[in-house]
């Protein structure tokens, strides 16, 4: 929330920090664009790109 200097307060609308990246999936032995935010980026190196697309249900090799 902003607040001006009269202690007007406004909502301000803050968007995913969304970035391009071509990753390697190493089951699928073969690059993958993908858009995806910083947060998945730091998830994706921790768990891998295969275990992270198994768990939110995406199918890797129709990208």
């Amino acid at each position: 929330m902003a607040v001006s200097h009269s202690h007007i307060r406004t909502k301000k609308l803050q968007q995913a920090n969304l970035q391009q990246r071509r990753l390697w999936w190493a089951e699928g032995k073969r690059w993958v664009n993908l858009r995806i935010t910083t947060r998945a980026l730091k998830t994706i190196q921790k768990k891998g790109l295969g275990a992270y697309a198994k768990s939110l249900g995406i199918n890797l090799a129709k990208l």
